[in-house]
């Protein structure tokens, strides 16, 4: 698969995962809308992708949000597939 075409799909992850969080659709207390998606990293394949988060708080609280959207993985995957018309959506 063509880089180019795993770059845009990184970026759309990044900007579908982050509306997400803004618009405050998870529903996980422990997921605060200062939680910013910083990258996206699909493999070759679009198996599965890794997603980096920052967040303004304290590492304390930016380490909650992690887990929150760690528990909502399935939701957000889930998300993803009926947003983005793609074949295999990638395992988070």
């Amino acid at each position: 698969m063509s880089g180019y075409r795993i770059e845009r799909l990184n970026n759309l992850i990044q900007e579908k995962i982050g509306a997400l969080i803004v618009e405050g659709r998870i529903k996980d207390p422990r997921v605060e809308p200062f939680l910013s998606v910083s990258r996206v990293k699909v493999s070759r394949d679009i198996s599965y992708a890794d997603v980096f988060i920052s967040g303004f708080e304290s590492e304390s609280i930016v380490e909650k949000g992690v887990q929150g959207l760690q528990s909502a993985a399935g939701f957000i995957q889930s998300q993803l597939a009926s947003q983005m018309h793609i074949r295999q959506t990638p395992k988070l």
